[in-house]
């Protein structure tokens, strides 16, 4: 039929159906009010109202086009349009009929007993048509696609909202089987036919329904219940999936697109870290910014946060030209066009680096420029030197002549006791820069943590290509573990670590507990709803040059000092003066790339005697 085509139905025949209906419904009033046994004088005066009553339902349905809307997308507004027009024409004609009882011949045109019942009958006719069709063309449609069986997680109005947004797709079937809430005086209720179950039911009702996936639809959800339903989910092979906050909603309505795939960030996050603002926005407002770095991972992210605390001007500096062109352009677009100046420059370039500063004056630095993938940085010393050790020591000193109030520098936890030449360079920089606080006026502070969720090189993005991609997930060794911490998380602690440094800390975050990267992996295949050694396979491929199996962030009681901010701590570490490092620090960095490379992580070791290199040939050093 015409109407269930995936072409719009022509206009003239909507209309014609809204006409037929008027019709069959003021017949059937008629009926329906005298028992179908009209009397004589009514059938007599049936003849002039029928035609009254059917021109004003036809002018009604000219003038406010209800034949025009394509049928099977029969919204609510529809049908609110259509309760208005009808209802407006039925009370025009009740108007006519009391004007003409009352000052024309003392008797009704119509009775109102029927002109009830042909109100109601139109009403739901018309409306129940254009449901029907909406529902027999949906059902036409997918009847070939197999139907995914969905229980969502939430009964409040996100849930309801779900389920009609799922309902209504046109490239999928789902049928909703079961809404899971936490309130108990909604458990055994339901929701447009569905049955409401505590979340004590979740695995039954994944084992006995035959779930495929299970929809979180709670903004702000705790992130230890959203790991509770993650994990009865992947241990059942169930696919979960979240809807966005409402905010993010397109023209406040949901969209079935809207609906993602939780991804392990949010699982691994821990719950929002409360910032001193106060403190942080006397820290920043109406300074001048500069970021190096302001292009990765960290850098950006700290650009977006020190922009809601309205410096005066941001100064962001990176080599990578495209990635520095988005975040100019994100900031442009939520701040406007005078917050930004866009830098390309290397740190390392002593000159350039001498005009940024002389040009800009900053008041606060964020140091975030740095190599930091450690096999390359093993197989290339000489680069790790010049960015990570003298671009930070040429970022110091220009700091401590152009009199910045705070330098924060953006460490990692594998300065810890390095065992690889990342790690020792910028332990050397972490060095530089607490030695440089002691005869300076600005205040040098070091901030410390592991690996970031997501970051450019995490194994985080590796591992997505690898599950995309088929397979197999390379996983170092089975007993490796890290600290992970979200890119969002670590950067608000840098600015909390960075408005409270009084100068020369080293400043340690709380990283929650170590994960297995193997249980990180395995955990990720089953997100995207596959099996571990059916659809994805691990492999074990060793160890790489100069990683280790367990990072240290020496956040113990015993090294370290509590400060206000429950996740943040002060390392206790070595204590160097400035005198005593300087010249090794400047023979190392000078002119690195024309030394041999063993040469140069001797040198290395020698400020940092913990240096003691893993999985490396850099090992022979320390033998000797």
């Amino acid at each position: 039929m015409v109407i269930f085509n995936t072409e719009n139905t022509p206009r003239w025949i909507i209309f014609t159906i809204d006409l037929l209906i008027s019709i069959f419904s003021l017949l059937l009033a008629y009926l329906l009010r005298f028992n179908f046994n009209i009397p004589i004088d009514y059938i007599e005066t049936f003849v002039y109202i029928f035609p009254i009553v059917l021109s004003l339902r036809i002018a009604s349905f000219f003038i406010f086009k209800t034949y025009s809307g394509i049928i099977r997308y029969t919204s609510t507004i529809d049908m609110q349009r259509i309760f208005v027009i009808i209802t407006g024409i039925s009370l025009l004609i009740a108007t006519i009929n009391g004007i003409s009882f009352y000052f024309v011949n003392q008797s009704f045109l119509i009775p109102f007993s029927v002109l009830i019942i042909e109100y109601l009958c139109t009403m739901f006719l018309m409306i129940a048509f254009r449901i029907t069709v909406k529902l027999i063309y949906f059902e036409f449609k997918n009847a070939s696609k197999d139907t995914k069986r969905i229980v969502i997680y939430g009964a409040a109005a996100e849930g309801i909202v779900t389920k009609r947004t799922l309902e209504r797709d046109e490239d999928h079937k789902y049928k909703v089987i079961a809404f899971i809430a936490d309130k108990k005086a909604k458990i055994g209720k339901k929701i447009e036919g569905v049955t409401i179950y505590p979340i004590e039911r979740l695995e039954y009702i994944i084992e006995n329904e035959e779930i495929d996936e299970i929809i979180i639809a709670v903004n702000n959800l705790a992130k230890t219940r959203k790991q509770e339903i993650v994990e009865r989910a992947i241990t059942k092979n169930v696919k979960v999936l979240h809807v966005p906050p409402v905010k993010n909603w397109i023209n406040d309505e949901l969209s079935s697109n809207q609906i993602q795939e939780v991804k392990i960030e949010d699982l691994l996050g821990r719950e929002p870290i409360h910032l001193d603002s106060v403190n942080i926005k006397g820290q920043l407002s109406e300074k001048r910014v500069l970021i190096t770095g302001a292009a990765g991972s960290i850098g950006s992210e700290i650009v977006r946060q020190v922009s809601h605390f309205f410096p005066s001007k941001l100064i962001l500096l990176d080599q990578a030209e495209s990635p520095l062109y988005d975040i100019e352009n994100e900031i442009k677009e939520q701040f406007g066009e005078n917050l930004c100046e866009i830098v390309v420059a290397d740190v390392a370039n002593i000159s350039r680096m001498e005009n940024v500063y002389n040009t800009f004056r900053p008041d606060v630095v964020y140091h975030c420029a740095a190599y930091k993938h450690v096999p390359i940085m093993e197989d290339n010393p000489s680069e790790a030197i010049l960015t990570n050790i003298l671009g930070t020591k040429i970022m110091v000193d220009l700091a401590d002549k152009y009199k910045v109030d705070s330098f924060v520098m953006v460490s990692t936890d594998k300065a810890v006791n390095p065992t690889n030449v990342m790690g020792a360079s910028k332990r050397v920089a972490e060095i530089y820069a607490q030695s440089k606080s002691k005869i300076s006026k600005t205040k040098f502070i070091t901030t410390r943590f592991g690996n970031v969720l997501g970051s450019n090189g995490s194994v985080i993005p590796l591992f997505k290509r690898q599950i995309a991609n088929g397979g197999p997930v390379c996983v170092t060794h089975p007993e490796i573990t890290r600290y992970f911490m979200t890119i969002p998380e670590a950067c608000q602690l840098v600015l909390e670590a960075g408005a409270m440094g009084a100068g020369g800390e080293i400043f340690i975050f709380d990283m929650g507990s170590p994960i297995k990267i193997i249980d990180l992996a395995k955990k990720m295949i089953k997100l995207s709803g596959l099996k571990v050694g059916k659809d994805i396979e691990i492999k074990i491929t060793g160890l790489r040059s100069g990683e280790k199996l367990y990072e240290e962030l020496l956040n113990n009681a015993e090294n370290t000092i509590p400060t206000h901010h429950p996740e943040i701590m002060i390392g206790k570490v070595r204590d160097y003066n400035i005198e005593d490092i300087e010249d090794d620090i400047n023979s190392l960095v000078d002119s690195p790339s024309s030394k041999d490379n063993f040469e140069l992580v001797g040198k290395i070791k020698k400020l940092v005697p913990e240096f003691i290199s893993q999985n490396s040939i850099y090992g022979k050093l320390d033998k000797n």
